[in-house]
């Protein structure tokens, strides 16, 4: 179980030993890699990323050499920024602990999929060394990838990594992550058949229903807006989605073909820690079928007298499509649904209060893909270890599609041992049928990680067929 919070005196004692002394051991090295060293894509273009190991304490410069193979820069792709003589020069900023690139395939331009780019990160700007993932090999086409280290990014910026903003999606065979700021969206609407609608629990949001319709007729008279507290021993799990990502056990009720069914919820976009947003940030949702294709949801701050529309396309490629009521747009949150395996981050998640379950904010979790057919187990290595485990091992493996089969169940962060739980490891099968055995090597300084960017490590098992 996560705390969000530390006691004052703690954090002023810590506070005192924070100033640097002769005795402060020297921080490692600062150093500079690619997240993976297999990358690929099947659509117009890719963004691929180097890390550093910490935020730049100064504007770090960076090279890049890169060789193409079967193509030509400037006739089959180009990148932005533009490269030099085959050479991309790269700035990370004061501050930052990473720079993006894009690789940019030429519109109408057919390849047959043997093409690709080895990228080779050349030079860095002292103090920062080049790191262990130098190459990386970026292939014209979706690869299968045979697994690899990587550590996942959810700090987003001077955060505590207890409480890291990021959610990260993470797709296997594909090597590749996705960072999305927990507080970007609000709501998402289900792409498939059903009509669900579901709020962010990423963002600790709760939300009442009412027993009324008309949006504009609502008013905080209407609600205590102290009874959508969740969190620290408040609330019920009634006032969130299910803890499973079920569909059925959304907190909004299946939006009805009926349009006078559909009522009005009140909703606290952002919490978790027992706290409410003041009543000027509290908002009132209703959403009603539009025909068979999608949603029209109504929005307004609570006491406003008039409310905005927004429609939402269903897009089947994907699990949902996400809105922002601050933005009142619809916004990009995970990638399409056969392009991510597991969700790793901050959630409203359950502990047990006596014999009851309660609302509780736990960081750190893994959540599969489990809409998309993603199924994941877990191996104790007093029955196999990580790396004996291979496909002879698969038939004796009780796969799960359970969304929480990995939870919080991989790391200790208190009453114990503090850091990775070394005496297991997962399997996971992605909707394609690929097999990967999967451990987590650090998550914490106690286990020589660092909070908030946990390292893991994957190998293929099986390919799927």
């Amino acid at each position: 179980m996560n705390k969000l919070f530390k006691p004052l005196l703690i954090i002023a004692f810590l506070g005192i030993f924070n100033a640097c002394t002769d005795d402060d051991p020297a921080l490692p090295d600062n150093t500079a890699a690619f997240e993976s060293t297999a990358q690929g894509f099947d659509g117009e273009s890719v963004d691929v990323k180097i890390v550093l190991s910490r935020a730049a304490e100064t504007a770090t410069a960076i090279s890049v050499l890169l060789t193409p193979t079967l193509v030509t820069y400037g006739t089959q792709f180009t990148t932005t920024p533009a490269a030099t003589n085959n050479t991309l020069a790269l700035t990370v900023p004061a501050g930052a602990s990473s720079v993006t690139f894009k690789v940019l395939k030429t519109a109408g331009v057919l390849l047959n999929g043997d093409e690709s780019i080895q990228f080779k990160i050349t030079s860095v700007a002292s103090p920062v060394l080049v790191g262990t993932n130098t190459d990386l090999k970026l292939s014209f086409k979706a690869i299968i990838s045979d697994g690899t280290s990587i550590q996942l990014n959810g700090i987003a910026g001077t955060e505590a990594g207890s409480s890291a903003a990021n959610s990260v999606f993470l797709d296997l065979s594909a090597n590749t992550q996705t960072p999305v700021l927990r507080d970007s969206w609000d709501l998402g609407f289900y792409a498939g058949t059903d009509f669900r609608v579901t709020i962010n629990t990423s963002n600790g949001a709760s939300a009442i229903g009412l027993d009324k319709s008309d949006l504009n007729a609502v008013t905080a008279a209407d609600i205590d807006l102290t009874k959508l507290a969740i969190g620290q021993g408040q609330g019920t799990l009634a006032l969130s989605d299910g803890y499973s990502g079920k569909l059925a056990e959304t907190l909004i009720k299946e939006i009805s073909a009926t349009d006078a069914d559909n009522k009005v919820y009140i909703l606290n976009r952002k919490g978790g820690s027992a706290t409410v947003l003041p009543a000027d940030q509290i908002y009132k949702i209703r959403i009603i079928r539009k025909g068979t294709t999608g949603y029209t949801l109504q929005y307004a701050l609570l006491n406003d007298t008039t409310f905005k529309t927004l429609d939402v396309t269903k897009d089947p490629t994907y699990n949902f499509q996400f809105v922002s009521l601050v933005k009142g747009a619809t916004v990009a949150v995970q990638p399409a649904k056969a392009r991510w395996d597991f969700e790793w981050g901050y959630s409203m998640y359950y502990t047990a209060s006596g014999t009851t379950n309660i609302p509780y904010g736990f960081s750190d979790l893994v959540f599969i893909n489990q809409l998309a057919g993603v199924t994941a187990a877990e191996v104790l290595t007093t029955t196999a270890t990580y790396d004996a485990y291979v496909e002879s091992n698969i038939a004796t493996t009780t796969f799960s599609a359970d969304r929480d089969v990995i939870g919080s169940k991989w790391r200790v962060t208190s009453g114990g041992t503090v850091g990775v739980k070394t005496d297991r490891f997962y399997v996971i099968k992605d909707a394609a049928g690929n097999v990967y055995k999967l451990r987590f090597i650090s998550f914490t300084s106690t286990d020589g990680g660092e909070r908030g960017k946990p390292k893991l490590e994957y190998k293929l098992v099986k390919k799927g067929a």
